[in-house]
């Protein structure tokens, strides 16, 4: 059983308080996950406007996406750790704060670069989502904490699900700069809505900033179930990254000529992904993780296949884009549920390694779109996207060589 080393020691999380946590609050914070995340996936419908509009090349404006996630993979390597030693509403409120005034230099960017280094600290900042959450498992008592969590995770994944809907649509109608404009309208909301309603906790101290870094490496240096979760987690989002950054370029060409509020209503396809959460969960909790993660890696070649025959056929991609949306949010649900089985203590250090390995697979996912799309085409993208699935489906037949730690007792 893996044990914190002494100098990357934590204090112990403060216990939780004896009313739990409201309902009013975890509605109010499962919003705020999904306003956050949604600032990370505006800029996908919007590609095409933002190249014509900006005057930079498809192969630069696409690199929004990465920069985006990039800058997610930095704020969970450095920010993220902080809860373990901030008062967490000053840190939540801090992060809004510059979130707010990332959108809206982004939303005012002249041309590619300023866009891309504002975009980089949205990402950046964005992170604090994993700080609410976080947040929230601590103020929750014992029995209602999977119904609390569940319910923040359930709102990050329809701020990922309507992002691309709502941003296409604004687009469409006001243009780009107007999707940035009310991101930042509404994260400044959020910050004084939850610097209001957050409840004052004391910052924990009892370690260092340097330490609580360096503890994370050596986790994961010892943790081989964890770093194959972590490998999971990053090849899937590569995946989803691939296709969605993919996506508006096919559709805004032959065969399709969608405008960008069209095309942004792909992102309700992604419905399927949220229902696959629950069922996912309800699987691993009957000790079936490793054969759904088997369907699942089928589910994510099967998606491949039918996305590139979807190229002139719209049921069909259609029909490819739901079963990507189900094989990466299944397996990340799956991934995050189990590395849990970690000591407390230790906890959110994992939870950080873990989804910085995955906000990288997003990375690298949308960086490999950029490059494909104009060199390779539609054809390219799902030969890579087939890559990724054969990486997944090698992962999930050699798991039973890696063993599960035993529950803290």
């Amino acid at each position: 059983m893996a044990q914190p080393s002494p100098a990357g020691a934590a204090a112990p999380a403060a216990p939780a308080p004896e009313s739990g946590i409201s309902r009013s609050m975890v509605l109010l914070m499962a919003f705020a996950v999904g306003a956050i995340v949604a600032d990370l996936y505006y800029v996908q419908p919007l590609l095409p406007d933002l190249s014509a509009d900006l005057g930079g090349s498809a192969d630069t404006v696409g690199l929004s996406v990465t920069v985006t996630q990039l800058g997610y993979a930095a704020g969970l390597i450095l920010l993220v750790p902080l809860g373990d030693l901030l008062a967490n509403r000053a840190l939540v409120v801090g992060m809004l704060t510059v979130g707010s005034v990332a959108l809206a230099a982004t939303a005012a960017a002249p041309g590619p670069l300023a866009l891309l280094l504002s975009l980089a600290v949205v990402g950046l900042s964005s992170t604090a989502i994993n700080v609410l959450i976080q947040l929230a498992a601590s103020l929750a008592r014992d029995h209602e904490r999977g119904r609390v969590v569940g319910t923040l995770m359930t709102g990050l994944f329809l701020g990922v699900l309507l992002a691309r809907t709502v941003a296409g649509a604004v687009g469409e109608l006001a243009g780009w700069r107007a999707v940035y404009i009310l991101g930042a309208v509404l994260i400044a909301a959020l910050a004084v809505a939850l610097r209001v309603k957050l409840p004052a906790l004391s910052a924990r101290g009892g370690s260092t900033y340097p330490r609580l870094l360096t503890s994370v490496v050596a986790i994961v240096r010892r943790e081989p179930f964890l770093r194959r979760r972590m490998a999971f987690g990053f090849a899937g989002f590569a995946a989803f990254q691939l296709l969605w950054t993919s996506l508006p370029f096919l559709l805004s060409g032959d065969p399709y000529r969608y405008s960008s509020a069209t095309i942004g209503l792909f992102g309700l396809v992604g419905a399927a992904g949220v229902l696959c959460a629950q069922v996912a969960g309800r699987l691993l909790d009957r000790g079936l993780a490793h054969p759904a993660t088997g369907v699942l890696a089928l589910c994510l070649a099967t998606a491949w296949a039918l996305a590139f025959a979807g190229r002139t056929e719209l049921i069909v991609l259609v029909i490819g884009i739901v079963l990507l949306d189900i094989g990466v949010q299944g397996v990340h649900v799956l991934n995050q549920t189990r590395i849990y089985v970690y000591e407390p203590a230790i906890r959110a250090r994992v939870t950080t390694a873990y989804m910085t390995a995955y906000f990288l697979g997003g990375a690298f996912g949308g960086g490999l779109a950029v490059s494909l799309v104009p060199r390779a085409g539609w054809a390219g993208v799902c030969i890579a996207g087939g890559a990724l699935a054969a990486v997944t489906t090698l992962l999930w037949l050699t798991d039973r060589r890696v063993a599960e730690p035993a529950p803290p007792q």
